[in-house]
């Protein structure tokens, strides 16, 4: 089975809420108190999204906090997994004796 990629949540704010909404990064920086490098960043790929900028971008746009660092902690962990995947595969599970 053909994994899918990894989608960052740079992709997600870019393609699910500024395009449909119509707002630039430069508006988004302005009204959230974002540096607009760190937009421009996230949005790229290049950076993660923090607790700081989570809550900044939940404020504007009425959703949680926790559904923009969900999206980041999912990012990193499926680059974990991929990344490490052998190692992970080399540690014994606990069992009770």
């Amino acid at each position: 089975m053909e994994m899918l990629p990894n989608i960052h949540p740079g992709e997600v704010l870019q393609e699910e809420f500024l395009i449909p909404l119509n707002i630039t990064p430069y508006r988004l920086a302005k009204e959230t108190n974002i540096p607009q490098t760190r937009v421009s960043e996230i949005i790229k790929g290049n950076r993660r999204i923090t607790a700081d900028t989570a809550l900044r971008l939940s404020q504007f746009f009425g959703n949680s906090a926790k559904f923009w660092l969900g999206l980041q902690d999912d990012f990193d962990i499926e680059n974990e997994l991929v990344e490490k995947q052998g190692e992970f595969e080399g540690i014994k599970r606990f069992v009770a004796a």
